[in-house]
């Protein structure tokens, strides 16, 4: 089995789950090259509002890449660029889905996992959770995309750390560090997860579009950020029925029912 990616709907929740339990949920070629496909159809998808990613099974999200794979598909430098780019692309599509994503951390979250979770704009983890990245125990060069998130994410010194250490970090250490926003029990993991992803879908699809791609420009340099796009943004939040209808569900002092548009 080469393991594979799949998609729960529940209602305007879309759960990505990473499923290769035989490796703990290793992330194949096959895997790699389903996870572009998968968020570019929830992103399109006006049903979807919230993304998460999680793990199958109870022992990890994600192990990391499919070692099992490396001497076959990474060995040289030509077939190690053409394995580093369905990453690249695999977290490039993640981290530019519109709406927002969280990932739900069980277990191990090592390497690749780890910069799977990244992509998300929310990390909840369980109790039993273990964060690393490996990549100087096995000598690999690690995508520069990746670096940059972890280093936006906890700051270049507590990067420094993850990679040159390429020790695991307990979920309490992580959350401690920035790498998590919550932890819970293992047992309520998936309800606390389901509960703040309800919460954020009842909130304007618009305004939190809005935010990911300012934020998202924001870590660009001033010289090549997308101002056009940014007020794009903000103007189609004042343009829109939802903001009318957030207006006077807040006057009505009723919850607001937003379309999205």
């Amino acid at each position: 089995m080469s393991g594979r990616v799949y998609v729960e709907r529940e209602g305007a929740l879309a759960w990505v789950v990473f499923d290769h339990p035989e490796r703990r949920n290793a992330v194949s070629v096959a895997m790699w090259d389903a996870i572009p496909e998968i968020a570019a159809a929830l992103d399109a998808d006006r049903a979807v509002r919230v993304v998460i990613l999680r793990g199958a099974g109870d022992q990890a999200f994600v192990s990391g890449a499919d070692i099992s794979q490396f001497e076959s598909a990474r060995t040289g430098a030509a077939a190690a660029q053409a394995y580093e780019d369905k990453g690249i692309r695999a977290f490039g599509a993640l981290a530019h889905v519109s709406k927002p994503v969280l990932a739900a951390i069980h277990g191990f979250c090592i390497g690749g996992g780890m910069a799977i979770a990244l992509t998300a704009d929310l990390r909840i983890a369980a109790d039993d959770a273990q964060l690393a990245i490996p990549a100087a125990r096995l000598g690999l060069g690690y995508h520069a995309p990746g670096i940059d998130a972890l280093v936006r994410l906890v700051g270049p010194s507590t990067a420094s750390e993850v990679f040159f250490t390429a020790r695991r970090f307990d979920a309490r250490e992580a959350l401690a560090r920035g790498l998590v926003n919550e932890v819970v029990a293992k047992a309520t993991l998936e309800a606390r997860v389901r509960e703040i992803a309800v919460g954020i879908a009842e909130n304007a699809p618009l305004t939190l579009r809005s935010m990911k791609l300012i934020a998202r420009e924001l870590a660009r340099p001033e010289s090549v950020r997308d101002e056009a796009a940014m007020r794009a943004s903000i103007h189609a939040c004042f343009d829109s029925d939802d903001y009318r209808e957030g207006v006077r569900a807040f006057l009505a002092k009723r919850k607001p029912t937003f379309q999205g548009r």
